[in-house]
């Protein structure tokens, strides 16, 4: 209950930039991706830009998004699962293993980037820190980032790494 709490008191930081994705459907802004409702939850699932397939341990969670999906809309929550990996593999890969929630491509932004789950080879380097603590690893990581609709306004509430995906 208190590390619930502490969650919750969090500061929401506002999203000032305007980051455009790549959906079935055509080109989305994050402010789409809400879907009409207030909070957008992203798992950050990790397949990269020249990947053949998704991360196993992300494909394995992600055999469970389609059944829980309907209870975060009926909690005014969107889903979404945000990739580096090109849309067409996206959608191919969704296909053959037979999931239907929605999936976008973060490839041509810097979303994964800023929050965290991508790297380059430039950030391993430096030491640029992943899940606030050890040094990244080149490449994709996986995460679940949170946002807030209020006025108008988008506002990043949350994000958990690694472990804290458990």
């Amino acid at each position: 209950d208190a590390l619930s709490a502490q969650r919750r008191a969090l500061p929401w930081v506002e999203v000032t930039e305007h980051y455009l994705f790549d959906s079935e459907d055509g080109e989305v802004t994050l402010a789409d991706l809400f879907d009409g409702r207030d909070q957008l939850i992203v798992q950050h699932f990790r397949f990269g830009a020249n990947w053949e397939a998704g991360c196993p341990s992300c494909s394995f969670w992600a055999d469970g998004y389609d059944g829980f999906t309907i209870h975060l809309v009926h909690r005014d929550a969107s889903f979404v699962a945000v990739s580096a990996a090109p849309i067409e593999s996206l959608l191919a890969y969704r296909e053959r293993m037979g999931w239907s929630f929605g999936w976008v491509s973060a490839g041509r932004s810097s979303f994964n980037l800023d929050y965290g789950m991508s790297f380059s080879e430039a950030d391993a380097e430096t030491g640029t820190a992943y899940n606030y603590d050890k040094p990244a690893r080149a490449g994709e990581h996986p995460g679940t980032s949170v946002f807030a609709r209020q006025d108008g306004q988008i506002f990043h509430s949350y994000s958990t790494y690694a472990r804290g995906l458990d």
